[in-house]
């Protein structure tokens, strides 16, 4: 793997990821002063906090595969692929006080998600000449593909965010714990915003994961929470990597990056293709709508299941993520055979209604006769076996 690029501050030399411990330190102290910081204020306290460590986010220096990536955007940061449709989004500061002001009701569940209880027994129950897919939360999944399991974009923490006391909470537990993880042949990263690389989860599975399939940069994150730079294996888009009778490629995907306000795009973000011999699954990570789906599903001649953005999406920010209708569009460009919704159903991320990504997209699916899958959190999904689809939200507040 070529060497990662070491994230440091050219005056101080503190690394970027010591201001994320610090931030991480900051609010457990705060959490012990009071329980009952309200979001305005921890959004304060966020950004100050980050400002005065702003300087260690700088990037330097840049590894020259950063910087002759066709992402790449001349500075050692990374950009998306030209896309004339793409309509800009607002700025950070319209979007923000919508945030703080305009927050409409029925964002958060108020009835219990409903969650199937995992443990190691009922994994390894599960045969191993089949192909698994197992809904975590949100885009979080475990994977057994013939036996060896496998980990796409693992957040186990209570909450999406550098702080224990703020930011977006979980809606639900997780189906089993960290600790009830068996060995992981690889864990799959799309980029590094907080609902998708989480800290917690990395730290504790560091020794566990045989290795770290990433986009370009997102290694240096992973290097800062303790996993050793040989277990991490960095990916551009349309490059792939064998791992044994899997072969992962990192396909092109429309959003952006970063941890802080002074880092951003400073790390690649992608979706992926999980091929093997009977099954290929695509991720689409977080995206907005672009002619990439039509090329990757040329390139790969389609897909047995489709893992696809749906949630999250609004007008302030029309290019980032996925609309339900352009989740179904992506999903028939990709030539695939099942439509399996994700980034849904757990976290509090945008202004629309909790259920209305799997309303819009159940509508959607059979209005156009497309084949559905919509797990509950815990439920297996076995590639290829019948099963009964509910649409378990319908009857939640």
């Amino acid at each position: 793997m070529d060497t990662l690029r070491s994230n440091t501050c050219p005056d101080t030399g503190r690394h970027v990821f010591w201001a994320e411990s610090a931030v991480v330190a900051l609010s457990k102290a705060s959490h012990r002063r009071s329980r009952q910081l309200q979001a305005p204020v921890c959004l304060v306290l966020l950004f100050c906090t980050q400002f005065l460590l702003g300087c260690a986010a700088v990037a330097q220096p840049c590894p020259p595969r950063y910087a002759t990536s066709p992402q790449s955007d001349g500075a050692c940061g990374f950009v998306n692929a030209p896309n004339p449709q793409a309509p800009p989004s607002r700025d950070n500061w319209s979007i923000w006080t919508r945030f703080l002001g305009q927050k409409p009701q029925g964002t958060v569940p108020i009835d219990p998600i409903p969650v199937r209880r995992l443990d190691r027994a009922a994994l390894d129950a599960l045969s191993d000449k089949a192909f698994h897919i197992i809904r975590l939360g949100h885009s979080s999944h475990l994977l057994k593909l013939r036996g060896r399991y496998w980990l796409i974009d693992p957040v186990f923490s209570e909450r999406a965010s550098p702080f224990s006391f703020a930011g977006p909470k979980r809606f639900h537990p997780t189906p089993l714990s960290l600790d009830e993880l068996p060995p992981i042949e690889g864990l799959i990263l799309s980029h590094d915003h907080y609902d998708h690389l989480d800290r917690l989860t990395i730290e504790t599975l560091k020794q566990r994961v045989q290795r770290h399939y990433v986009p370009l940069g997102v290694g240096a994150r992973l290097v800062g929470m303790g996993v050793p730079a040989e277990r991490i294996e960095e990916l551009d888009w349309w490059q792939s990597h064998v791992a044994g009778d899997v072969t992962l490629t990192a396909t092109p995907a429309q959003h952006f990056s970063g941890r802080t306000p002074w880092d951003r795009n400073s790390t690649l973000w992608a979706s992926w293709v999980i091929a093997t011999d009977g099954a290929r699954i695509y991720y689409s990570g977080d995206t907005g709508y672009s002619d990439s789906f039509k090329q990757i599903g040329e390139r790969f001649g389609g897909f047995d299941i489709a893992l696809m953005e749906n949630g999250a999406y609004d007008v302030y920010w029309p290019s980032l993520h996925l609309t339900p209708e352009q989740t179904v569009q992506a999903f028939v460009d990709l030539r695939a055979k099942l439509l399996y919704p994700v980034h849904n159903s757990t976290f509090d991320l945008a202004l629309h209604g909790w259920r209305h990504p799997m309303d819009s997209v159940l509508a959607l699916a059979a209005q156009m006769n497309l084949p559905l899958a919509t797990p509950e959190i815990g439920e297996v999904l076995t590639l290829g076996q019948p099963r009964e689809n509910r649409a378990w939200w319908r009857a939640l507040r």
